[in-house]
C-alpha cells in the first residue's frame, strides 16, 4: 500500500473502534469532511477503507451466525 492508504487505512480503524464506542456513525462522515478539505485522495482512501472494513465486519457476523446455527443443528437432543 501507499503512505496515503496506510494512514487512511489506520484512520479509519480508528475511527471505526471509536464509532462502536461512541455509537456515533456521524463521525465517519464528519472526519471524511474534514479530509476532504485538504486531500481528496486521503478521503477517497479513508473510505474505501471505511466500506471494506465495514463489509467486512458484516461478512464475518453473517459467518459466525451461520456456523452457530449449524453447529447447533448438529448437536443431538438431548432425552428427558
Amino acid at each position: 500500500m501507499s503512505i496515503t492508504e496506510d494512514l487512511a487505512d489506520a484512520l479509519a480503524r480508528d475511527v471505526l473502534d471509536a464509532v462502536e464506542k461512541l455509537g456515533d456513525d456521524t463521525l465517519i462522515e464528519e472526519i471524511a469532511k474534514t479530509l476532504g478539505t485538504s486531500s481528496s485522495v486521503t478521503q477517497d482512501a479513508f473510505m474505501t477503507s471505511i466500506r471494506v472494513r465495514t463489509a467486512e465486519a458484516r461478512a464475518r457476523k453473517l459467518l459466525q451466525a451461520r456456523l452457530q446455527k449449524a453447529l447447533a443443528a448438529r448437536k443431538p437432543a438431548t432425552p428427558e
